[in-house]
Formats: C-alpha cells, sequence, structure tokens
C-alpha cells in the first residue's frame, strides 16, 4: 500500500467546495481545507505507485477549482 499527502492550490474561494468533493473519492482518506501557500491537503492511499498517479491524476485533478497539484508519497526510511 502506498500513502501520499497531496497538496492542493485553488481557485480563490474554492478551497471548502474542493476539500469537500475530493473527501468523497475513493482513496482519499482525509482532505482538509488550510492556510498557507496551499489551500487543500489530502492524505490518500492506493495499492500502487501507478494507482496513485491515476487517483491524483484522473480523479483528483479533474475537480473544479484546481488549478496546481504536488503529490508527495509517505516514505519509511
Amino acid at each position: 500500500m502506498v500513502h501520499a499527502y497531496i497538496l492542493i492550490q485553488t481557485e480563490v474561494g474554492k478551497a471548502a467546495s474542493v476539500a469537500g468533493e475530493i473527501s468523497s473519492i475513493t482513496g482519499v482518506t482525509k482532505a482538509e481545507d488550510v492556510t498557507g501557500p496551499y489551500d487543500v491537503i489530502v492524505r490518500a492511499e492506493a495499492n500502487n505507485v501507478d494507482e496513485l498517479g491515476k487517483l491524483v491524476v484522473a480523479q483528483i485533478q479533474s475537480v473544479e477549482g484546481i488549478t496546481r497539484t504536488l503529490t508527495c508519497p509517505i516514505v519509511h526510511i
């Protein structure tokens, strides 16, 4: 299982609606709107890196109001 944080920038005033919509996507375990350089932080999981990529590109990035994402896979060192 691969886990990642996805940092999201949104259009002005869209953080709450983006977080709400993303939270219903399968594979997303948490989505919260935050302050700072990013507007929403998502915790997601997938069976492998390829599925994680598909989750981000095909589902998360298609949510209206998102302008940019940064995916940070969790590593165990």
